[in-house]
């Protein structure tokens, strides 16, 4: 992996239960792990459904392998990028061979 191809800076969410004083308990979001990117995908798209025109952004990030990246998956976690949210949809792991790891994400809707 070519080192200046990692340009962009993102980073990790992980989501956590929190608990306050009277014992309520909620889902936040913790910043995990930031690393620098590379981003590549199909930004942009449009797709119809239910009769509505919906902006649809599937994105790929590959990130050097480190423990911390390693232990990221698809559900508990989100990426940040640019102050958009993105969702890990999946993580390839690129052959196993302990160089890269590859991120599809989708932006999430608020």
């Amino acid at each position: 992996m070519e080192i200046a191809l990692l340009n962009v800076k993102v980073t990790f969410q992980k989501n956590s239960v929190a608990v306050d004083d009277i014992g309520n308990r909620r889902n936040v979001w913790e910043d995990y792990y930031t690393c620098h990117a590379t981003v590549s995908g199909e930004g942009g798209q449009e797709k119809t459904a239910a009769g509505l025109t919906v902006a649809e952004s599937d994105i790929a990030f590959t990130v050097r392998f480190c423990k911390q990246a390693a232990e990221v998956t698809a559900d508990g976690f989100r990426i940040l990028f640019q102050g958009e949210i993105y969702n890990v949809a999946a993580v390839d792991h690129m052959n196993y061979r302990k160089k890269a790891l590859k991120f599809r994400c989708e932006k999430a809707r608020r």
